[in-house]
């Protein structure tokens, strides 16, 4: 068996199909790379990655197989000699790519799905009713080997969705909104036409209440590279967003995300099928998208982004129902697409399908993200029980009522410049310590280096935090209560972040309180309790 592929989206939507052939010794699975995409620099590094092993194109065309699979008809495919499938590629048909020479939909155009010669397509695997019916307006013989399967993709993310805790832990997104966009490729993408949007909505939501993740186009990947994507985005990674890796990741990202900011590009469509959470467009108009295809009717009915700044609005505005119909118009079969492919292929290949082995693999865990923010700009302000903060990376606003710096994190400028000094838990290690500090012999030695800085506090491995400013006799311990959100489920506070909202309150009263102090943190819509008290001298020792 023979998988080619012209570009890496192409390879990783046929890596989706292989566990159909899981367990059976009887085929070998090969890869090789079809001539002629622009994208295809990066489908050799994922074959490499997966441990495949290559054929070279003019080896391959000598070559007879049992079965050629493919996810795109483009190119010169036509050259490989066997019975040829050809695969979902993507949700559905939405587009249609200018310079294509053809007025329909990208993947459906009967001049590349119409052979003559030697390699007739045997399967033309699609994942709707609709998709047929399109094949048969363009020519009814394009038509003709087409059978609705389902989407393979899909279907690993619809079994996925019981991890989705697991991936949000991964991510460490916490009792945040984790808030994702996607970028197809191309001139009318989100990242061509609002190439700021990430850094901006970086700029404007704060960091503890909401963490943003970017899915970009495999073939935007391969366009630019991985150091110029990360370059250009560089102000967006910087402030904790997650860039999802382009194989299995981004689904995994989808399943974790509270909602969804998408272009004209399918992958929107998989996080609808999902579950039905809010997602809005940042697609404007253009000359690619496909009038009354699922893609169309999407966004026809989702609420449009404006100025970044009123994203929390716009969320607000969706109304629930309307990705869900535009899913349903893109998948049949959900659920059962890798066992009405597994039926399909082995019975072109007249053979029986091994007993054991299974066709679905569930979503790997996602990655964190590669850079987090140590230093903030926060924002407080007084409260008639507490203190509302928002904290933002620093930099990406105007200055707050202080700045927040983690130590050992930060560069020296940033920490010189501190009001509020934190540091966290040093990872556990192996070996013991030959030389360690106490919480409040850190915090002492903090406030005497950096003159600049009015608290310094230890976060302490139990979640305490020891905090002393300049100037009281004695340090403090930071002690916040988690919120019960109802129904079982918990939320936490970062402790830095209630650090900051003691820090600005101690600052603002004036006060040097011998007794517990009990206040409310406002982060969002959540509120916090913190119990502020004397620390107790074990406390003072621990280490950190």
């Amino acid at each position: 068996m023979l998988l080619a592929a012209r570009s890496a989206v192409a390879l990783y939507r046929l890596l989706d199909v292989v566990p159909v052939f899981s367990g059976d010794d009887r085929i070998t699975r090969l890869f090789t790379l079809v001539p002629g995409s622009d994208f295809g620099v990066d489908a050799l590094s994922a074959i490499e990655a997966v441990g495949g092993r290559t054929v070279p194109w003019d080896e391959a065309r000598a070559r007879t197989y049992d079965l050629v699979l493919a996810s795109s008809p483009k190119g010169d495919l036509p050259l490989l000699r066997g019975r040829h499938v050809l695969l979902p590629h993507g949700a559905g048909y939405n587009k249609s790519i200018p310079g294509e020479g053809s007025d329909s939909p990208s993947g459906l155009d009967p001049a590349l799905l119409l052979r003559d010669g030697d390699a007739p397509i045997a399967l033309h695997a699609v994942s709707h009713p609709d998709q047929v019916a399109r094949l048969a307006a363009g020519d009814t013989r394009a038509a003709r080997r087409a059978k609705v399967i389902g989407d393979p993709t899909l279907e690993r993310a619809l079994a996925s969705r019981p991890l989705r805790e697991r991936y949000r832990a991964a991510l460490e997104t916490g009792a945040r909104t984790l808030l994702a966009l996607v970028s197809t490729w191309g001139p009318e993408s989100l990242l061509r036409q609002r190439p700021d949007l990430p850094a901006r909505l970086a700029a404007h939501l704060p960091y503890d209440e909401y963490q943003l993740a970017l899915v970009v186009h495999p073939n935007e990947r391969s366009r630019l590279g991985t150091f110029e994507l990360t370059e250009r985005l560089a102000p967006a990674l910087d402030a904790g967003m997650i860039l999802a890796g382009p194989h299995e990741e981004w689904a995994s990202v989808l399943i974790a995300a509270d909602a969804l900011i998408t272009d004209h590009g399918s992958a929107a469509l998989y996080y609808c099928a999902i579950a039905d959470r809010p997602l809005v467009s940042a697609y404007h108009s253009g000359a690619e998208l496909i009038a009354d295809s699922p893609m169309h009717t999407l966004l026809r009915r989702i609420p449009q982004l404006g100025p970044a700044e009123a994203v929390e609005d716009t969320l607000r505005a969706y109304r629930p129902g309307a990705g869900r119909e535009a899913a349903q118009a893109a998948f049949a079969h959900q659920g059962d697409a890798l066992n009405r492919l597994r039926t399909e292929l082995y019975a072109l290949l007249r053979l029986t399908p091994p007993d054991s082995g299974s066709p679905l693999r569930l979503l790997p865990s996602p990655r964190q993200a590669d850079r987090s923010p140590a230093a903030f700009d926060v924002h407080a302000e007084i409260t008639t029980d507490g203190v509302r903060i928002a904290r933002r990376p620093v930099g990406t606003e105007p200055p707050g009522h202080h700045l927040a710096v983690e130590y050992g994190a930060a560069g020296e400028n940033l920490t010189r410049s501190a009001g509020l000094l934190y540091r966290r838990p040093l990872p556990t290690s192996a070996t013991r310590a030959d030389l360690a500090w106490s919480s409040d012999g850190w915090a002492q030695h903090a406030l005497s280096a950096y003159p600049g800085c009015r608290s310094a506090a230890a976060i302490l491995p139990s979640g305490l935090c020891l905090l002393r400013a300049r100037g009281h006799a004695h340090a403090y311990v930071v002690q916040t209560e988690p919120k019960d959100e109802g129904g079982g489920r918990i939320a936490h506070a970062d402790p830095a972040a209630a650090a900051s909202a003691v820090h600005a309150w101690l600052l603002s009263e004036g006060t040097r309180p011998s007794s517990p102090v009990r206040l409310a943190c406002h982060i969002g819509q959540r509120v916090f309790h913190v119990l502020l008290r004397p620390a107790t001298d074990d406390e003072t020792t621990q280490l950190v």
